[in-house]
């Protein structure tokens, strides 16, 4: 047999697997002032506690370990279904809302780009006299560069 545990917020209630005679509640080793079949334990701060109860000779005991809040809601499949499913279809519409209408988009030019108008003439780089290139007349300048013989 098997104890039934019901939790809601913050208050979990205990069932105890015995029927008949009078209940003794222990929890944490401390007996509890309560002898009826279900133990009621109000505000449980979700620390883990041993719970006994014994009837006469007969006893039950398991561990308790259970993770109460006081905001919390609980769902059931259905609704967990219901909101993923919408999830998807959402993000699933959006996809295809993005991709319509950027498939016209293609090859249009873009709202930052330039006009295309007349491109404006520079004038060129001022050359680098370190860089020059040899012209006539001035190979006196690079005589000492001869090519060597290997």
């Amino acid at each position: 047999k098997e104890f039934l545990v019901e939790i809601s917020g913050t208050t979990v209630t205990i069932t105890c697997p015995l029927t008949e005679g009078s209940m003794v509640w222990e929890l944490g080793g401390e007996r509890q002032p309560s002898s009826e079949r279900k133990y009621v334990i109000e505000n449980h701060d979700s620390s883990p506690a041993s719970v006994r109860c014994s009837s006469g000779s007969k006893g039950y005991e398991m561990y308790l370990n259970v993770r109460v809040c006081a905001n919390c809601e609980e769902l059931d499949a259905l609704a967990v279904t219901g909101i993923i499913t919408a999830d998807l279809l959402i993000t699933f519409g959006v996809l295809i809302l993005v991709y319509y209408f950027s498939k016209d988009r293609k090859g249009r030019p873009g709202a930052g780009s330039r006009p295309r108008g007349q491109k404006m003439q520079r004038p060129p780089p001022v050359p680098n006299p370190d860089y020059e290139p040899i012209r006539k007349g001035q190979r006196e300048v690079y005589a000492g560069l001869e090519s060597r013989g290997f």
